[in-house]
């Protein structure tokens, strides 16, 4: 047992994170001293159909599949893929099999967090856009929403232990509990209590929605903290009304007292409808659940060749295929063995070789991955 409902690392390590019935595969197949050498594909889509999604979750995938006598190709972190494999193991197939039910796991949260983070990005590519939605998940997993949310484009995060785990720095300033702590009227005590007590490098961002008009509270709290960088209004859906003309009233009542400079930050319950709706009148925004709560990836693991001869069940593609992306952004799905498009980019690439891992995990390059595929596809560009 462990003290809260989280399977160990040393179980997803061990092969023991798996659904029964591939334990019950590997009995068959050793009762029956068969193991083929297969070719087995991840995929979402067969075929393209313009819905690009992001791949994310590679770097926990590598790990799982470290030291195992296969061969792994699979598509940059980061990349858009719409239809096609992207992923593809080589070797015996008792090698992996029972790893199959976490590789998907790591592939599809992942990746579904890392697309809504991405479309939450381009919503407002000259915004400040911060991850605000790990609250919403069970904290086991906060580093891969924090983590997926980055890949996706986003410019920070806000969970303390997340970014230990994956190297970035959190960031955020006050809840409405500080302010309440301080008392109705007392909002000023709060603001300044903050401003005394954090380090310097925080950014002087103060909440002002907790007890009265957000236009009020944004002037009081610029006139009680001498260096305020911006104020964050967090209007819930429950009492919202018109957000974009609460922040235009907002912004007006502080250039005519002269706080010009004092922007405004909006957060609570936003997605890229909104974000696009807001972009013009505000400077940056935190995103919570569309971020962290968004689908995983419908991902599928499938023998495609048994043996070096083709072989899949209905409904899917048999034989071993790479995918390439082309100058116009065009996403291309091929059999390996044959000539893909022109000016297309083979995106299938080695990951493991012989067991070892082959390649580097880097965020930044994953975002500006991610971003530059945005640009080539047309993703989010509504």
């Amino acid at each position: 047992m462990t003290e809260f409902d989280i399977v160990s690392s040393e179980a997803i390590r061990e092969g023991r994170a798996t659904d029964a019935y591939f334990d019950r595969t590997v009995e068959a197949l050793e009762h029956a001293d068969r193991n083929p050498h297969v070719v087995a594909e991840v995929t979402a889509d067969q075929f393209p159909d313009g819905e690009f999604e992001v791949l994310a979750g590679l770097n926990d995938t590598a790990r799982l599949l470290e030291g195992l006598d296969i061969d792994v190709y699979a598509l940059r972190e980061g990349r858009l893929f719409d239809g096609g494999p992207v992923l593809r193991i080589e070797g015996r197939y008792l090698e992996f099999a029972v790893y199959e039910t976490a590789l998907l796991g790591f592939l599809s949260h992942a990746s579904g967090i890392a697309t809504n983070a991405l479309a939450a990005r381009r919503a407002a590519p000259d915004s400040l856009v911060i991850s605000f939605g790990s609250r919403h998940t069970h904290p086991a997993i906060a580093a891969v929403v924090e983590r997926g949310a980055m890949v996706g484009g986003l410019d920070g995060i806000s969970n303390v232990a997340a970014g230990e785990v994956i190297g970035v720095e959190a960031s955020g300033t006050m809840p409405h509990a500080l302010v309440i702590c301080f008392g109705r009227g007392n909002q000023e005590d709060a603001w300044q209590a903050f401003d005394e007590a954090v380090a310097a490098d925080v950014p002087r961002v103060a909440l002002c929605d907790t007890y009265s008009d957000e236009k009020d509270e944004s002037v009081r709290a610029a006139e009680a903290v001498e260096a305020l960088d911006s104020v964050r209004l967090d209007t819930t859906g429950s009492r919202r009304g018109d957000f974009r003309h609460i922040i235009r009233e907002t912004r007006w009542e502080l250039d005519a007292k002269g706080f010009e400079d004092v922007g405004i930050f909006a957060s609570g319950g936003l997605g890229p409808a909104e974000i696009r709706d807001l972009r013009d009148v505000v400077e940056g925004f935190g995103v919570g659940g569309f971020v962290s709560n968004a689908d995983p990836i419908d991902f599928a693991l499938d023998i495609v060749e048994v043996e070096g001869e083709p072989a899949a069940k209905r409904g899917k593609l048999s034989g071993t295929k790479q995918a390439y992306r082309t100058l116009d952004g065009g996403h291309h799905v091929a059999l390996a063995d044959a000539d893909g498009p022109a000016d297309g980019e083979p995106l299938l690439e080695p990951l493991i070789e012989d067991g070892e891992i082959v390649r580097e995990f880097d965020l930044d390059a994953a975002a500006d991955r991610a971003l530059a595929d945005a640009e080539r596809t047309g993703f989010g560009s509504e």
